[in-house]
């Protein structure tokens, strides 16, 4: 409840003096497609950084020394993923992990030599990288679904009245309109507009 109130009043700190203020906040529009879409973001920016800066930390483990160079260019890839699947457009961010995932387990099965005696590593590499995978996929559909648009596709208006209360809580509402009068006597209904007061 703490955090809610405070969210609240940071968010009226940015409002000018006569804006309206925020009392509380509402059900958050982002789903869990978007929640999990920015946990893969910072996922990718610190795999990233680590393929870019410690790029021995990966291929050691795996028995593939001398891929140093190949692994500091997929970090640069992964950033950039990430940097997108944070962003406003995460469907390309997601979908270009789905893609990064298959060049790397491309890539780790090369390590499946059987000379490699490193090979057991490279088996549990290739489980997570497909475990990764699974759930990059799921988001990626997930979240082009949940904020796709039918393309083509015409909205109708036809069941909308433009009356924000519906018809039946408009109609007769001229009759509560005051005479010129009527408001000598009372200023505070002056307010309303001419076109009104005349219908």
């Amino acid at each position: 409840m703490t955090n809610i109130s405070s969210l609240t009043s940071l968010s009226n700190i940015t409002r000018s003096e006569g804006d309206p203020k925020v009392l509380r906040s509402g059900p958050s529009s982002r789903g869990v497609p978007d929640s999990l879409a920015k946990g893969l973001g910072w996922f990718s920016l610190a795999l990233g950084l680590t393929e870019l800066l410690a790029p021995r930390s990966i291929t050691r483990p795996l028995g593939m020394e001398g891929k140093e160079a190949l692994v500091r260019v997929y970090g640069v890839r992964e950033i950039g993923s990430g940097i997108l699947s944070l962003s406003v457009d995460k469907n390309l961010g997601l979908w270009s992990r789905v893609a990064g995932d298959g060049i790397d387990i491309a890539t780790v099965m090369t390590a499946l030599r059987h000379d490699n005696p490193k090979r057991d590593n490279v088996v549990v590499a290739l489980a997570l990288l497909l475990g990764i995978t699974a759930v990059d996929l799921i988001d990626a559909k997930a979240h082009s679904a949940r904020h796709s648009r039918d393309v083509g596709r015409k909205r109708s208006y036809r069941n909308r009245s433009g009356f924000p209360r519906g018809v039946q809580a408009s109609r007769g509402a001229a009759r509560d309109f005051k005479t010129p009068d009527d408001l000598r006597h009372a200023p505070h209904l002056a307010k309303v507009s001419p076109r009104t007061s005349a219908a």
